[in-house]
């Protein structure tokens, strides 16, 4: 496993870690905050999204905004509201498009 490591001036910025030669890319860029390391703004932003979900464990998805704690607020508001009402689609239909891109895309999270 590779060192080498970029780090940013800005703590907004993500951390990239660059893979040796015969390790694989990692899955994203996007500097992940994961559960157990979230702390002050990001930490209760993520309560945020628990308290609305009513799911316990944050998943990628909502974790690539951890850097932007402020951002991801908004992004659990506009997801609340147009992926996960009720309309022309039911959420079931909305969640089922949404995993099916997700695979088709090779998402990680």
């Amino acid at each position: 496993m590779s060192d080498e490591v970029k780090h940013a001036a800005d703590p907004n910025e993500p951390v990239i870690r660059h893979a040796a030669a015969d390790e694989a890319s990692p899955p994203t860029k996007i500097r992940i905050i994961e559960d157990a390391e979230a702390t002050g703004d990001t930490l209760a932003a993520y309560d945020y999204w628990r308290a609305r979900s009513g799911r316990t464990q944050v998943p990628g998805i909502i974790k690539c905004f951890g850097s932007r704690p402020d951002f991801l607020r908004q992004v659990v508001d506009f997801s609340n509201t147009i992926h996960f009402s009720e309309g022309h689609l039911t959420r079931r239909h909305k969640e089922m498009i949404a995993s099916y891109v997700s695979y088709m895309n090779r998402c990680p999270y």
